[in-house]
């Protein structure tokens, strides 16, 4: 039989919307944009570290960042972030989701400030400063996904959990935004004081010694709002959850939370203490992978195949831009140009799909569910994926431009109103409190290895199949159309294994992580009913 809730679990799971609810999605949200403006701000500065430390002039065309560096700058982050989620994931189920939380803000506002400083300025010492500290930046990023969200699951009510743990992870949308804009205002500040021409009247004044601040100032801004939110983080109380089910303080568990919702809990210690015996499997067991080894297998697989697609998408939109015209040809612009282009171009594209998509997900994740919305997302994806690649030619046409564009925009739309906010919801919703941030952080970690196949994958298969038209350094590639091609294909495998995840949508975390359930528990058809994916 199913046991009977702790008092002070449920009245979470049943408490109204309050104060704060809002000021956890506040405190964890900041983090998450921070989180988004850190891994994503390095697309809009790549082309300009290119031409200050990679310019030779016997090329007769701007520089750019050798392939192998280009790879590093673009995928270190990521490296780091892997590690640290998986790291701080399992640190999160060892010591506590708050004693945790403060390590990796202020690494992340160390690491940040640090990126835009070197120790010389010789190419290689740049880049080198610039991938150490940037590998540091990812694993204080990578602690923040798991520890978000669990800390948001176990704090909201069951009715509109979905949409505070969506609301957190939205805020990613504010800090692409604000990338982008950070970026058009210091390119464009900069390109009114030190005026300069293009690349192909004066290659070498084309750049001038002043935007070597550009990129350090642009990379440095991300320490600010993570800076800001740290003194916050420090006083919210541990969750509830982690101090009744996991370190059996049923006590402090019920005394923290009747601050929190201003009414009067029972500590139940006794009722904890009968409950101990049960259910103590660990995520290396038979039991785990009985009840959750399929969930486990959705949640990593969806995460990684998404990542693919979207940080291909969001990397190298510059790149793609260029390629049907959309932003001019490198030598018809100098260096801030260049960057004040690039980041007018990602930032209409992160107002007018990115940021609304997260939003469409919040709004309607707990009405429709988070199946529904996953299945949805993949699916539009696929198509608009396809219906850019197959026609690709008629999209590099001058008068087509815009429709491409369109296109290419509402693919953003449908990954932010559809997988990547539900793969980083149901994580933290259908996993044990005790394994909760390590599951999470391991199908994080999924994500981010996709997202190093599609920052190193996409950066060498998008080259020209012609090898007079590839990058300096680059083989030959499969071609922008056939890579895109790619990416919807693994779309559609993403919308296949999605219905290895179940449905969360109004349920308690323990009815979803059958915690209320003994160990030889659960083989009903009851038990099985509550992890269903979809009604059969």
């Amino acid at each position: 039989m199913a046991r009977d809730q702790l008092q002070v679990l449920n009245a979470l799971d049943v408490a109204k919307t309050q104060l704060y609810h809002f000021t956890a999605i506040v405190i964890a949200g900041m983090g998450f944009f921070t989180d988004a403006y850190d891994l994503f701000c390095i697309s809009l500065v790549t082309k300009l570290l290119g031409r200050i430390y990679y310019h030779h002039e016997a090329d007769g065309k701007p520089g750019t960042l050798p392939p192998n560096v280009a790879a590093a700058v673009n995928g270190v982050a990521f490296c780091g972030t892997l590690a640290g989620q998986l790291f701080f994931g399992w640190l999160g189920d060892k010591m506590g989701r708050k004693r945790v939380y403060g390590m990796t803000l202020m690494l992340m506002v160390i690491c940040s400030i640090a990126s835009g400083l070197s120790f010389s300025n010789e190419p290689q010492a740049v880049m080198a400063t610039l991938c150490f500290f940037r590998f540091w930046l990812g694993f204080g990023i990578g602690g923040d996904y798991p520890l978000s969200a669990t800390i948001m699951s176990e704090y909201a009510n069951k009715k509109t959990r979905g949409a505070f743990i969506a609301a957190v992870f939205a805020m990613q949308g504010f800090g692409i935004l604000v990338g982008g804009m950070v970026a058009i205002i210091v390119s464009a500040a900069f390109e009114a004081r030190f005026d300069a021409p293009a690349y192909q009247d004066d290659a070498l004044r084309s750049t001038v010694s002043q935007a070597d601040y550009v990129w350090r100032i642009i990379l440095m801004f991300g320490a600010i709002p993570a800076a800001m939110t740290y003194y916050w983080r420090m006083k919210m109380p541990e969750t509830a959850r982690y101090t009744a089910l996991v370190a059996k303080n049923a006590k402090q568990a019920a005394a923290d939370m009747s601050k929190v919702l201003q009414v009067e809990l029972e500590p139940e210690q006794e009722k904890l203490e009968s409950q101990e015996e049960k259910n103590k499997f660990g995520l290396f067991s038979k039991e785990f992978l009985r009840r959750h080894g399929l969930h486990l297998l959705g949640t990593t697989s969806t995460w990684f195949l998404l990542d693919i697609a979207f940080y291909s998408q969001n990397l190298f939109q510059k790149d793609i831009f260029s390629a049907i015209g959309w932003i001019p040809p490198a030598q018809t612009m100098n260096a801030i140009q260049e960057v004040y282009r690039i980041a007018r171009a990602q930032t209409l594209i992160a107002l007018c799909s990115t940021v609304p998509g997260y939003w469409f997900t919040v709004f309607f994740i707990d009405k429709i569910g988070r199946f529904a919305i996953q299945l949805m997302g993949f699916f539009f994806m696929t198509v608009f994926m396809f219906a850019l690649a197959l026609p690709y030619n008629h999209w590099t046409h001058k008068d087509n431009r815009i429709g491409f564009v369109i296109m290419y925009s509402l693919t953003f739309f449908f990954a932010n109103f559809g997988p990547n906010a539900t793969t980083f919801v149901v994580p933290a919703e259908i996993f044990p409190a005790r394994l909760r941030s390590t599951c999470h952080g391991i199908s994080a970690a999924s994500g981010k290895a996709g997202a190093m196949v599609g920052a190193f994958g996409f950066l060498y298969a998008a080259q020209s199949q012609n090898s007079a038209k590839t990058d300096k350094g680059y083989p030959p590639g499969i071609g922008v159309r056939n890579s895109l091609i790619v990416l919807g294909v693994v779309n559609f495998l993403g919308m296949c294994f999605t219905f290895l995840v179940p449905e969360s949508n109004g349920k308690s975390l323990e009815e979803m992580s059958r915690e209320n359930e003994g160990e030889n528990e659960g083989g009903n058809g009851i038990a099985m009913e509550s992890t269903r994916t979809v009604p059969v």
